[in-house]
Order: structure tokens, then C-alpha cells, then sequence
């Protein structure tokens, strides 16, 4: 049994290695290929180490004033947008979760019918032309501020703390809004990390948006950016290949070896490493507010 059991652990070892490995190995490619001389890497046969590392493609990115103005918008959207999103929910979700509440159902409800029918792309962008939010900072927030799905997590997690705690707290005179700041919310630590998580990731990831309901350069935000020069190296890549067809010379790569495939790869680590950095710190709380919000209650 003994046997059959460490031959059954080795072979789950095995596989989940192989899924981890097939998971992080594109990370590892763009990595090395980022620090790779552009002209360098054009030849092939990099997998795992830069065959000749250069820091010049990360220089250019840096170098490149729209990165910063979109590294600006992004910041500001995924900071402000998760602190409103989860503000709001948490409130609404608080309410939903008293019994005592008029209207419960109907509020319930009304707030659900909003997930089983969509109007489409055309009556958004509509919808968001008369609420004056088209080419304006808003439109990346004002549109994610409400998510059924979170609110439901959070309620759910809201129904398993014991209303003891809050009997006990009105009778030391303690108000509705007091017993939420200071009972709830830091009862709360799991579910909000996690939803923090989710919304955080969708604001920084969102390339959509600000591609078509933004025309201003000014407010593009980096994933736009990274997809216009996604678009632009293989535009280049074309061009190249048809250059090459005719017998004619190649051009578009700079003196220094970089190369659009080079510098969208920087622009992707960069693009990526900030969401790295803030997983670790919330994973722990990641699993339990899940597991909660979803099960207890």
C-alpha cells in the first residue's frame, strides 16, 4: 500500500511540475528574450538564457514618454477603481446581508437582472457617449464599479459573522455606520483582499477600454499601449517579410540591436512585474476569502 501510495505521490508530483513548468516557461521566454540583443534574437533558438544581454530594449521603453503618461493612468485607475469598486460593494453587500431590510428580494434581484441580459457593445458605447464619460479618465472607473458576482461573495462572507457582535455593540451605543467601520471591515480582511485582487487585476489588465472609448494619447493606459505596439511590430514583421520577398533591404530595427519584438517584450515584463510583486503579499489571503465567501452562510 505503502508502495502503490509513493508511486501514486511521484506521479502527482510529476504532473502538477509539468503543469507549474508549462505555466511559467512563457514568462521565462519573454524574460530572456527582453534582455537579449533585439537583432540577436531575431535568429532563433533562444529558450531559456539571452545569448547576448542587454539592458538597451528596457533603456528604450523607459526612454519612450508615453510609458510613463501610461503607467500614470494605469496606476491611477487600478488604485482609485479598486478602492471605489470595493467601497461600494462592501456597503451594498453589508446591507443585503441584514434580513431586516426592506426590499430585500427586490433589491436582490434588480441588481442580479443586470447578468442575464446585455445590451451589447453599441448601446454601451451609447449609454457612455450620454453619460458624457467617452475620451475622459471616468470611463475606466465608473463601468467597473459594480460587480454582482462580488457583491454576492461578500454578503455571503457578511451573513457568518455572529450578530452577537453587533447586538452587543448597539447596546454600547454603537451606530449602524461605527459598527460597520469598526467590527466589520477588519472582520472582513480575507474577502476584501480577495475581491481586491480580482478587480485590481481586471483595471490593470484591461487593454479594451481605453482601445475603443479613448482616442485621447494622453489617457491610454499601458495595456492599450502594449496592444498598439503589439499591432505595430507585426505591421513591421510584415513589412520585413515582403522586403524580404522583393530583395530589398529591411529596415525598422535601431543601431543599438533592438528590435518592436525586442521592445515589446520589455514593455510586456514591465507590464507584468507590478501584479508579481502584489500577488505574493495577498495570496494568503486569496484562498480563505474565496472558500468563505463562496461556501459559508
Amino acid at each position: 500500500m505503502k508502495r502503490h501510495l509513493s508511486i501514486f505521490t511521484l506521479l502527482n508530483y510529476l504532473i502538477l511540475a509539468l503543469v507549474g513548468f508549462s505555466m511559467v516557461y512563457p514568462f521565462i521566454y519573454i524574460l530572456a528574450y527582453s534582455l537579449n540583443d533585439g537583432k540577436d534574437s531575431m535568429m532563433g533558438a533562444l529558450y531559456f538564457l539571452p545569448r547576448q544581454w542587454t539592458l538597451e530594449n528596457y533603456a528604450q521603453v523607459f526612454e519612450d514618454a508615453r510609458i510613463w503618461q501610461a503607467y500614470k493612468i494605469t496606476l491611477l485607475r487600478t488604485v482609485l477603481g479598486t478602492f471605489l469598486h470595493v467601497a461600494l460593494s462592501t456597503l451594498m453587500a453589508y446591507a443585503l446581508s441584514k434580513k431586516s431590510l426592506p426590499g430585500r428580494s427586490f433589491f436582490s434581484f434588480y441588481i442580479f437582472l443586470p447578468t442575464i441580459f446585455s445590451a451589447g457593445f453599441i448601446p454601451f458605447f451609447i449609454t457612455l457617449q450620454k453619460l458624457h464619460l467617452i475620451n475622459t479618465f471616468w470611463v475606466y472607473v465608473i463601468p467597473m464599479l459594480f460587480s454582482f458576482m462580488h457583491i454576492v461573495i461578500i454578503r455571503t462572507f457578511l451573513q457568518g459573522i455572529p450578530e452577537e457582535l453587533e447586538e452587543s455593540a448597539h447596546i454600547d451605543g454603537y451606530g449602524d455606520f461605527q459598527i460597520f467601520i469598526r467590527i466589520i471591515l477588519p472582520l472582513s480582511g480575507p474577502v476584501l483582499a480577495t475581491i481586491s485582487l480580482f478587480i485590481g487585476v481586471a483595471h490593470w489588465n484591461d487593454w479594451f477600454t481605453g482601445a475603443y472609448y479613448v482616442s485621447d494619447k494622453d489617457l491610454k493606459p499601458v495595456q492599450t499601449l502594449l496592444q498598439e505596439m503589439l499591432t505595430q511590430a507585426e505591421a513591421f514583421s510584415s513589412s520585413q517579410q515582403r522586403a524580404a520577398q522583393q530583395g530589398g533591404q529591411t529596415i525598422g530595427s535601431s543601431v543599438s540591436g533592438s528590435t518592436p519584438e525586442s521592445l515589446r517584450m520589455a514593455l510586456l515584463v514591465i507590464t507584468v512585474f507590478p501584479i508579481l510583486c502584489v500577488y505574493p503579499f495577498l495570496q494568503r489571503y486569496f484562498v480563505k476569502g474565496v472558500m468563505i465567501g463562496s461556501v459559508k452562510g
